[in-house]
């Protein structure tokens, strides 16, 4: 019957091509699906968001040949969601470092990414095209520039975007804020706002049992507000608690925790592809399936990578540096730098050191006999010359850090690609300037690289 309501969703599953060839399998033979999903980001938000798509195609394909079970791979956009912060912002990798492209979202405080006018983002896309340099594949950039085009909204822009990108990989893009949607989970809605109270007491005990274990619940409780927007004039607010109001079909849909059980009970789900912070808040997940006597949904730890690509390589060879040595930039400048110490530099940081190590020892011979100087201020000057050693190191290794510019931009450019804005590669830096670059030949590498990831979750 699941396998079947796949059809129900109509247009909001989209599934041209590869993608409709397996869904259709899926229907016509009572199969299931693996399902991952991600809110709007910016020109398709980070490597995650795409490495996350990846991965459920691989554990699809990993599932259909260990049981011979139909399984399509199914990605849930919430573009229901109205983080406007994080649906504008995205990351590029530029010489010298790592560049944020932020659009401006004029939209009002609880306005779903699907109402929210995208703008003009076309000067945000030339930096993103330049950043993909002398790509091979145009298309790519056809393609991403045609779903961030005028008039879009930036819930739309990204699902248009996945869906032209992930075909190929026959995942399917089912569009959360479709209304179509909103009225197939109508049903749960409701029983989630009659049951109300209930799910908010058995979540209070499953983060008393989360805090008693010695952690803190992901989803921290709001007093006296249900699990369920309500959707009213384009904006999405919290329903109270206990609320005898009736709603309409289509105008109800569920929250972080809410979303997870509904998505099961709509889909012949077999495993989410989750990340480490989904999985942490799965935890209070199951507590909401058993309240409402539904089945609990299954989380599997996403597949995690970083893409090193060869001109990055060479450049950390060239640095004699590792990716770990670049994660701190003040930590991967200081051995830049202490490598190109002149020997009269080195020589001077090793004198001074020494003298303030000789002259700790001979101020504490002071403090004991006869107890010349009181210990604290033995300690005192002690400290002192350490301090004037270490200032001489870092004025000496300044200056050498200025002289030695180009290996300093060369440490930047690794760690905007690397370590953009200091943060993981797959949480920050976008996807589309690589894709431009290197085509479906990246992609492949992935799917090989997350076949390990996959045959470890199905155990074959």
């Amino acid at each position: 019957l699941a396998a079947r309501q796949l059809s129900a969703f109509g247009g909001a599953l989209r599934a041209p091509g590869r993608a409709g060839e397996r869904v259709a399998r899926v229907v016509r033979e009572g199969g299931v699906v693996v399902t991952t999903g991600q809110q709007p980001g910016l020109f398709g938000g980070p490597i995650y968001t795409w490495s996350k798509a990846i991965a459920a195609a691989t554990l699809a394909d990993a599932i259909e040949r260990a049981t011979g079970v139909p399984t399509a791979p199914v990605f849930w956009a919430a573009t229901d969601d109205a983080d406007a912060r994080e649906a504008s912002e995205t990351v590029i990798a530029v010489v010298g470092g790592a560049e944020r492209l932020v659009a401006s979202v004029d939209a009002p405080a609880g306005t779903p990414m699907c109402a929210a006018p995208l703008g003009d983002v076309s000067a945000l896309f030339e930096r993103l095209a330049a950043s993909a340099g002398s790509a091979t594949h145009q298309e790519v950039l056809a393609r991403t520039r045609a779903a961030y085009s005028a008039g879009a909204t930036v819930g739309g822009a990204y699902v248009a975007l996945l869906e032209a990108m992930l075909e190929p990989l026959g995942v399917a893009v089912l569009d959360a804020a479709d209304a179509r949607v909103r009225e197939l989970a109508a049903p749960l809605a409701a029983r989630a706002l009659e049951r109300s109270a209930s799910v908010a007491d058995a979540l209070a005990e499953r983060a008393k049992a989360i805090r008693g274990a010695g952690f803190e619940p992901q989803v921290d409780d709001v007093e006296r507000l249900s699990l369920v927007f309500e959707w009213s004039d384009g904006l999405k607010t919290r329903v109270p608690i206990g609320t005898g109001a009736r709603y309409a079909p289509g105008t109800l849909s569920p929250n972080v925790l809410l979303r997870p059980v509904i998505e099961r009970a709509l889909l012949p789900t077999v495993a989410y592809v989750a990340g480490p912070g989904e999985l942490a808040y799965f935890a209070q997940v199951s507590a909401v399936a058993d309240a409402l006597d539904v089945a609990r949904p299954l989380a599997v730890p996403r597949w995690s990578c970083t893409i090193l690509e060869p001109r990055v390589e060479r450049a950390l060879g060239r640095l004699r540096l590792t990716r770990e040595d670049v994660r701190d930039q003040a930590a991967a400048e200081r051995i830049l730098a202490s490598r190109a110490l002149p020997a009269p530099a080195s020589g001077a940081i090793e004198l001074a050191r020494a003298q303030a190590s000789a002259l700790r020892e001979r101020l504490h011979e002071l403090t004991r006999g006869d107890g010349l100087i009181d210990e604290r201020v033995a300690e005192g000057h002690a400290r002192r010359a350490e301090w004037l050693a270490d200032r001489l190191e870092r004025r000496i290794l300044a200056a050498v850090k200025r002289r030695e510019a180009e290996g300093m931009a060369m440490l930047g450019t690794i760690r905007g690609s690397l370590w953009p804005l200091g943060k993981r590669q797959e949480r920050a830096l976008n996807f589309i300037p690589l894709l431009a670059r290197y085509g479906p030949g990246l992609v492949e590498r992935m799917r090989e690289a997350s076949g390990e990831w996959a045959r470890g979750i199905v155990g074959k």
